[in-house]
């Protein structure tokens, strides 16, 4: 079914004032004017255009210079390069949508097996029957269309596929990628974060920027979806909680305001969990929103992990109008908060067994008096060696803030 709906495609990219370039390879010159007759409505239509060598060498020569032909008829007994050599200097091009049919007498079978054995598309024997050769040659155009419309496909690919690479760099610098981001405070403060895309784009993201002398806004989210859409929409939905918490607006304020915005513009239903706070550098509190996002884990000080609360907020971009609540949380020194996507949890191994938040747990106790970004690296590394060789099945973003 796929064949021949892409046949069908092929005739609609491939414009009907095209011809059919063949080119008859034989010694025998009654052969041209017996095509021309033939085929002469073909020809008048502008369908078919009939060019004419008298040997192997004459028509390689004729390849050379021109590159657009479709179709060799080709005679395999012919003076100077008979039509096997010839066969095997078209093979060498290395043109998959030029399709040979050779020609030669009903006895010569020994001939036309090793012609098809060396990629001869058909034969026609001699003399020629002009109705089967027809029914030859649409054939073979029916494979050169698909052909040609595989070749246009994977161009165009190959093209989205470069658009792709460009487009990962493009989200990558977007995101924060200097550690430690605010050398003024690296004695009060310790940040690190990490994002690796499912696909060649994610929808995960994470942020963070300095609000005020004394405030830090840090930022993880986890966009609905896979792939380019969920890419826009993540950085759509980063650019508004930036732009709206460095003015200063309180972390349910920022999230309020967002999310009303993201709601009135949302297409297919789209949707973002976030997770937005507000660090005082100087006290070790934390002001946050959590819109539908995992609940972080706090790594204390004294060895001791705990998960805050779940979310009694809804998710961003779903319903306009929704008022968030304001959350706070008090750091104390020592003590590390580590934000995740749903990307650790619930990676899955080869038996699609799911990591889970058991083992992540059990990690982060290990962990408690490590630096931000040994503890990132001990979760990815973690992760990795539980998943082996499946498949990464969604976005891997962490985001870890410590007070020193």
């Amino acid at each position: 079914m796929l064949f021949f709906y892409l046949i069908f495609a092929s005739k609609l990219l491939i414009p009907n004032y095209m011809p059919v370039k063949i080119l008859s390879v034989d010694d025998e010159m009654d052969l041209e004017l017996l095509l021309t007759q033939y085929f002469r409505r073909q020809i008048r239509k502008g369908e078919y255009e009939f060019k004419f060598a008298h040997n192997g060498l004459e028509a390689l020569t004729m390849l050379l210079k021109e590159k657009d032909f479709d179709i060799i008829l080709s005679d395999i007994n012919m003076p100077e390069m008979d039509g096997l050599t010839l066969l095997t200097k078209i093979n060498e091009m290395q043109n998959p949508a030029l399709k040979c049919i050779m020609v030669s007498a009903y006895g010569d079978m020994g001939n036309i097996r090793q012609a098809m054995n060396n990629g001869a598309f058909d034969f026609a024997t001699k003399p020629i029957d002009l109705d089967d050769l027809s029914v030859t040659i649409e054939k073979a155009i029916e494979h050169i269309r698909y052909i040609k419309t595989m070749q246009q496909e994977h161009t165009q690919l190959e093209s989205i596929k470069g658009d792709l690479a460009v487009a990962r760099e493009i989200q990558q610098a977007i995101l924060p990628r200097i550690f430690p981001p605010f050398p003024e405070n690296a004695h009060q403060l310790d940040i690190a974060a990490s994002m690796n895309a499912a696909k060649d784009v994610g929808g995960d993201f994470y942020d963070f920027f300095r609000i005020d002398e004394d405030h830090i806004g840090f930022v993880i989210a986890d966009v609905s979806g896979k792939g380019v859409p969920a890419a826009i929409f993540m950085a759509v939905s980063r650019t508004l909680i930036r732009a709206t918490g460095i003015r200063g607006a309180g972390a349910a304020e920022c999230m309020t305001y967002s999310n009303n915005l993201l709601a009135k513009e949302a297409v297919n239903s789209m949707f973002v969990t976030v997770f937005y706070g507000i660090y005082n550098i100087q006290t070790g509190e934390v002001t946050y929103a959590n819109a539908g996002h995992n609940p972080p884990y706090l790594m204390k000080a004294n060895g001791t992990i705990e998960q805050l609360p779940l979310s009694k907020d809804i998710v961003a971009g779903a319903i306009d109008e929704y008022e968030f609540s304001d959350e706070k949380l008090q750091l104390e020194h020592g003590d590390t908060l580590l934000l995740y996507t749903d990307g650790v949890t619930e990676a899955t191994d080869k038996d699609y067994a799911e990591y889970g938040e058991g083992r992540l747990e059990t990690l982060l106790k290990q962990q408690t008096k490590a630096d931000c970004q040994q503890i990132i690296d001990k979760v990815k590394e973690d992760v990795k060696a539980f998943v082996g060789d499946a498949e990464q099945s969604d976005d891997i973003t962490l985001l870890a803030l410590k007070r020193k």
